[in-house]
C-alpha cells in the first residue's frame, strides 16, 4: 500500500463512520462492480488503526460528554451523569448480543450480495427521510430509548444500513432532541469500537512492517482529520434538518445497486 492510497481510505473512513451513507454497503458495491480481486483487502492492522483514529476523533469532539461519562461511571450516584453513562451501556448491549452469538451469519452477508445491499440502503433513505420531517423537540434520552436506539445499531451491522443513520433516525424519530440524538450516536459506538480494537490485539493476529508505518500514519492522518471535519458536520446536518439529501443519495445508490444485481 502506498502513501497515497492510504490517505485516500483513511479520508473514506473518516467520512463514512459519521454521515449516514453506509460504509460497509459502498464497500461492497466497489467489490462487486471492480471484482473482488480489483479491490485489495486491507491488513487488519491497518483497519484497526482507521477505526481507533475515527474513535479518537469522537472523543476530540465530545471530550466534555466522555469526561462527564467516565466521571458518572466512577461517582456511583444517581444522577445525571451516571444514568447518562448508563444508558450507553444499555445502548450497546444489543449489538454486542447480536455480534457474538450471530458472527458467521453477519459475515455472510458481506460476500456480494448487492441486492441485499441496495435494499438496506433503500431502507436507510426511508429512516433519513422520515426523521428529516420529525417534529423538533427538547426531549433527552430515556432508558427505553437507549433500548430501542441499540436495536437499531444492531441491525445497522447488516451492509447497507447506515449505523449512524439508524441510530440519529431512530432517535429522532423517538422524540428525542436532534442535537443530543446526533451526540448520542456518536458516544455509543465508541466503546464498541475500542471494544473491537481490544479484541483484535488479543488476538495476536496484528501484524505490523516495517515498511508499513509510513503509510498506515498517513492513513491514520487522514482519518482522524476527516473524522473531525465529519462528526462536526454530522451534527450540524441533524441539527438543522438536511438528512433528506443524504436520503436522495442513499435512495439513487440504492436503486442502482438493485437495478446491478437483477441485471446481473
Amino acid at each position: 500500500m502506498d502513501i497515497l492510497e492510504a490517505i485516500v481510505l483513511g479520508i473514506i473512513q473518516g467520512l463514512t463512520e459519521f454521515l449516514p451513507v453506509s460504509s460497509s454497503g459502498h464497500l461492497e458495491l466497489a467489490k462487486a462492480i471492480l471484482g473482488d480481486s480489483s479491490v485489495a483487502e486491507e491488513s487488519l492492522t491497518f483497519t484497526v488503526v482507521l477505526h481507533f483514529a475515527t474513535a479518537l476523533s469522537t472523543l476530540v469532539v465530545f471530550k466534555k460528554e466522555v469526561i462527564e461519562i467516565f466521571k458518572g461511571l466512577f461517582q456511583f450516584r444517581w444522577n445525571t451523569e451516571f444514568k447518562f453513562s448508563l444508558k450507553i451501556i444499555i445502548s450497546m448491549l444489543p449489538a454486542v448480543i447480536v455480534g457474538l452469538l450471530f458472527e458467521k451469519e453477519l459475515e455472510s452477508f458481506f460476500g456480494g450480495r448487492i441486492l441485499l445491499v441496495g435494499s438496506m440502503l433503500l431502507l436507510t433513505a426511508v429512516l433519513l427521510l422520515l426523521a428529516d420531517k420529525a417534529k423538533n423537540t427538547k426531549k433527552e434520552v430515556s432508558f427505553l430509548n437507549a433500548v430501542l436506539i441499540g436495536f437499531s445499531q444492531a441491525i445497522a451491522m447488516l451492509p447497507g444500513v447506515s449505523r449512524s443513520g439508524a441510530t440519529i433516525s431512530t432517535s429522532v424519530l423517538l422524540g428525542i432532541d436532534r442535537t443530543r440524538a446526533a451526540k448520542f450516536s456518536f458516544l455509543m459506538v465508541v466503546p464498541l469500537i475500542f471494544g473491537k480494537i481490544g479484541k483484535d490485539l488479543l488476538s495476536g493476529d496484528l501484524n505490523l512492517q516495517s515498511s508499513e508505518i509510513i503509510p498506515i500514519l498517513a492513513g491514520f492522518i487522514a482519518a482522524f482529520l476527516a473524522g473531525l471535519l465529519a462528526c462536526k458536520w454530522m451534527i450540524s446536518i441533524v441539527k438543522n434538518s438536511k438528512l433528506s439529501y443524504f436520503s436522495i443519495y442513499c435512495a439513487i445508490i440504492g436503486s442502482i445497486a438493485i437495478g446491478y444485481a437483477l441485471l446481473n
